[in-house]
């Protein structure tokens, strides 16, 4: 890099006028001594062209409604058959919904009748914004937690306000946002959160709402649930010997639940054709120990209501609250706005995970968008009749698809049932203990825990990911749920990063290889060495020559040839990368390559600040090293360049350039994916041989092109002569004039190679982009000619002097 230049000034430009520079480019150095007469010239694309593409068409608007509301689809196919399985799920679901939407209710600090709101609300509006037919959407445990943290944190600044009225405002925000995300299509962001992050945070809120709700189904007063996960297990321990009723009746409720769904899974094993049965007794188990466990509060306490002897939920209204719009005003969204972003992530983690796992299962795909659009409507409409935070519930979601439910339809059922409870069954809700719901809440959580195989599973895939889990895990239950959510995603989002800017790309080696058949199915790992052919034609393959791949270090890779050097970007090339990836590249390049010049000092003052070393004067001695000649780069796994990768390249070429001084490096390119990545090379002078500094060679030389056969071949042609691309058609020109010293003509030599048909063969790249290459092999190819023609010139040219 010129010290004496401020950096990006005056080096070489390649931001606009880059049809000044190919024209430049064209009169000094485009002429080659092996065109195609009838070649494919590559248009540049064009911003414009970039703006149509993007630009909404008719029928991408239709397709953004028909996304938005996906029941368009299938609503006219509608059918007695699905009705039958919508009607058996919906039931069931809303059965089981009953009381866990209560439970739930509870865990947000607000009374169980909101979560029957929002139970109903979840569960009705669903179907027309919904791509799952399994998912149900209601309160669930982990929200209801996070929510019900944001709501006692948020009612010290409001003391105005009743908790479930902050509960509405929060929910009503968090509904706004969400359906902006979906009608903006940003789904795609959901996947930014890992999967270990996402069952950390899910194992990890398990365990927080599990431990909080022990002490409510043991009847502990004095123990705090909205403590600390570690601190409510030490204060349990302490206040054991303050056990009430409750204890005998949560414990008994969460033994019989655990009893009855362990018998059902033994009889569906022992009685397969009555696995039906079993299946509908063991997803209806919390309705019958709910039911139970009321009678049995109905006994004992119905003389002495106002006493009773273990805790009740109490009355509950009728009905549903007249439609109003929460609060919402500045002093509500600064209360909560600290921990939106939390509440947010707690809604959209679980559901889409949810909505991923059972469209896998059941050999669907659903549209994380379309899924934000739902639950933020959920969250929007539910509100004004008093509904909570609405998500996705994995219980409640199993049991849908398990009684089977053939589209989201039956979720107005589950509504219809909801509806019914609302209006019919609050007398019975006031007997039923609260030690019960908790051993509900508890029994339900269970299954979210991540199982051990599959943790080590984690370990076994990802060590990071394995850390990145536990992490999670540990802060959720040492500093608090919401921290262990931040801790997860931040967790995985720096591992993701520090994958990016540490990437190393490799240099590649060639080896020929040969496919024969192997393994007979009893002895999979042997192959027919007798069946390899020596005279067989093979394919050559490219191998990183640190051998990291995996790949045989037994077999011994080849440089395609002294001094031409093959590097490819194994993690993408973008400004956080470039750097580091094009550093390693010279480093390598340098370290095997010798110099033009020499770097020999008399005396340690002469030697460079930058190269000073206590045991070396000199640069070791490289004579046996060969000169650089050129680097190919395989872009097969970059998909856009930018700004900075691509001033990252012209000061790496500017630095290998005087390592080969005089002479110039060749850069060749191969498997690039992007028309907007060859205009930005060629923009920066790269696609062309460059001759700098060394005025013996002509300006023309070889290349090689891959040809394919085409029934196209005529109108190809037709493109070069429409082209309104001046440059390029003056190049083709230039080309097609020029003879070989030989005597034989390019279109000559072409059609010697393609047996005189060069009407129905093409270049498959443009011949105005001669070292842009299909693949690596071409790329080689290419580089040899050129050397080789380079060397033939200069030695006729030394014989003639």
């Amino acid at each position: 890099m010129d010290s004496e230049r401020p950096p990006f000034i005056n080096k070489v430009p390649f931001i606009g006028h880059h049809r000044k520079q190919k024209a430049e480019n064209t009169a000094q150095d485009a002429v080659f001594t092996a065109a195609l007469p009838d070649g494919y010239v590559d248009q540049e694309p064009t911003v414009r062209e970039w703006l149509r593409a993007t630009a909404p068409t008719g029928p991408g608007v239709l397709k953004y409604v028909a996304d938005t509301f996906p029941f368009t689809q299938w609503i006219l196919s509608y059918n007695l058959t699905w009705f039958i399985g919508d009607l058996i799920a919906g039931v069931t679901v809303g059965a089981v919904l009953v009381p866990k939407s209560m439970a739930y209710a509870k865990l947000a600090q607000i009374p169980v009748e909101y979560g029957l709101y929002s139970s109903f609300v979840g569960s009705l509006i669903y179907w027309m914004f919904g791509t799952s037919k399994d998912i149900n959407i209601g309160p669930v445990a982990v929200a209801s937690t996070v929510m019900g943290t944001i709501v006692a944190d948020a009612g010290t600044k409001l003391p105005n306000l009743l908790p479930a009225e902050i509960a509405a405002s929060l929910t009503l925000i968090c509904g706004i946002i969400i359906i902006g995300m979906g009608l903006l299509r940003l789904g795609w962001l959901v996947d930014l959160i890992s999967m270990p992050a996402v069952a950390s945070f899910i194992t990890g809120s398990a365990i927080a709402v599990s431990v909080g709700q022990i002490p409510v189904m043991l009847g502990l007063d004095k123990v705090s649930s909205r403590d600390v996960t570690y601190k409510i297990v030490i204060d349990i321990f302490k206040n054991l010997g303050h056990m009430q009723m409750d204890a005998a009746v949560g414990v008994s409720a969460l033994a019989m639940l655990y009893l009855v769904k362990w018998f059902c899974g033994w009889a569906s094993a022992r009685f397969v054709s009555k696995g039906k049965v079993f299946f509908f007794i063991s997803s209806l188990r919390t309705v019958f120990v709910i039911l139970f466990y009321t009678l049995i509060s109905f006994l004992v306490n119905r003389t002495h209501k106002d006493k009773p002897s273990f805790h009740l939920i109490g009355f509950i209204p009728a009905g549903l609250h007249k439609p109003a719009l929460p609060p919402l005003n500045s002093k509500v969204m600064s209360a909560v706005a600290g921990n939106l972003p939390s509440a947010i992530i707690v809604l959209l983690i679980e559901h889409i995970s949810i909505a991923k796992s059972f469209g896998r299962i059941n050999n669907y795909t659903i549209n994380p968008s379309s899924e934000l659009t739902a639950i933020g409507a959920t969250n929007i409409l539910g509100p004004m009749v008093g509904a909570f935070g609405a998500t996705g519930s994995f219980s409640s979601t199993a049991i849908n698809s398990k009684a089977g439910a053939r589209t989201p339809l039956a979720g107005i059922i589950t509504a219809i049932v909801v509806l019914v409870a609302i209006y019919t069954l609050t007398p019975v809700f006031f007997f039923v203990p609260k030690s019960v719901l908790s051993s509900v809440i508890i029994h339900a959580i269970g299954d979210m825990i991540t199982p051990p195989s599959q943790v080590y599973q984690f370990w076994r895939i990802s060590p990071l990911d394995f850390l990145v889990f536990f992490t999670g895990i540990f802060v959720t239950i040492f500093v608090g749920i919401q921290e262990g959510i931040f801790a997860t995603i931040a967790l995985s989002i720096i591992v993701l990063i520090s994958g990016i800017f540490n990437a190393h790309g490799k240099f590649l080696g060639s080896i020929k290889i040969q496919y024969v058949p192997g393994g007979n199915g009893k002895e999979p790992e042997t192959f027919d060495s007798s069946k390899i052919s020596d005279a067989g034609s093979g394919k050559t393959v490219y191998l990183p020559l640190d051998r990291r791949d995996g790949s045989n270090p037994r077999v011994d890779l080849e440089r395609p040839y002294p001094g031409i050097f093959i590097y490819r970007f194994t993690d993408g090339f973008n400004y956080a990368n470039a750097g580091n990836q094009l550093e390693n590249m010279a480093n390598g390049i340098t370290e095997y390559t010798r110099t033009t010049q020499s770097k020999k000092y008399e005396k340690k003052g002469d030697i460079p600040w930058n190269m000073v070393s206590n045991k070396m004067t000199e640069e070791p001695d490289r004579e046996f090293e060969p000169t650089l000649k050129a680097v190919i780069l395989d872009f097969s796994s970059v998909s856009r360049i930018d700004l900075t990768s691509l001033q990252n390249l012209i000061d790496i070429r500017q630095v290998l350039d005087r390592h080969a001084a005089p002479t110039s490096v060749q850069w060749h390119f191969a498997c690039i994916q992007s028309r907007w990545i060859k205009r930005a090379l060629i923009s920066a002078k790269f696609g062309y041989p460059t001759f700098n500094g060394d005025e013996r060679l002509p300006k023309e030389w070889k290349s090689v092109f891959s040809v394919a056969d085409s029934a196209l071949g005529g109108e190809v042609n037709d493109t070069v002569k429409h082209s309104n691309d001046k440059t390029d058609i003056e190049m083709i020109e230039s080309m097609q004039v020029n003879e070989q010293k030989d005597g034989i003509s390019n279109v000559e030599q072409l059609e010697h190679v393609q047996g005189k048909n060069t009407s129905v063969r093409n270049n498959l790249y443009g011949v105005n982009r001669p070292f842009f290459h299909l693949d690596v092999d071409a790329a080689v190819k290419s580089a040899l000619l050129f050397e080789e023609w380079k060397e033939s010139y200069l030695e006729e040219l030394g014989a003639t002097t």
